[in-house]
């Protein structure tokens, strides 16, 4: 007859085990709640430079406004993400438009971009300039 083993030690390993199968899963999961980060901070940055650009061009003569609205936009941007951007301002009634459209990254800001682009939109009432 075979000594009774005590089950901690039938139990030794387990967690190990255990642990390196559930390893790819948890990692998977990381990696996925990181991009939808960069998802959302891209969203938010797009708002933001569309904010900016409308503002600039608000207080500008109407010939300079496409300069000094572009130049709003892509300015609070890093370089990983004012890359790919596109900023383009628009009057029509009075009224100021900008639209920024700008590439989400893939894991690391600066390196690959998804090929879809996070568009903001903001308006504001043209001021009168002297």
């Amino acid at each position: 007859m075979r000594p009774a083993v005590p089950a901690r030690a039938r139990d030794r390993g387990q967690v190990t085990i255990e642990f390196l199968g559930m390893t790819p899963t948890i990692l998977v999961t990381l990696v996925v709640l990181w991009q939808l980060v960069l998802v959302g901070y891209t969203f938010v940055l797009a708002g933001n430079a569309a904010d900016e650009a409308v503002r600039a061009g608000t207080a500008v003569a109407p010939g300079a406004r496409p300069g000094a609205c572009r130049t709003a936009g892509l300015d609070k941007l890093s370089q990983a993400w004012a890359g790919g951007a596109t900023v383009n301002c628009t009057t029509s009634g009075g009224l100021v438009t900008a639209d920024v459209k700008l590439r989400v990254p893939l894991l690391f800001p600066g390196t690959l971009s998804f090929p879809f682009q996070v568009k903001g939109h903001a308006g504001a009432v043209e001021e009168e300039t002297d």
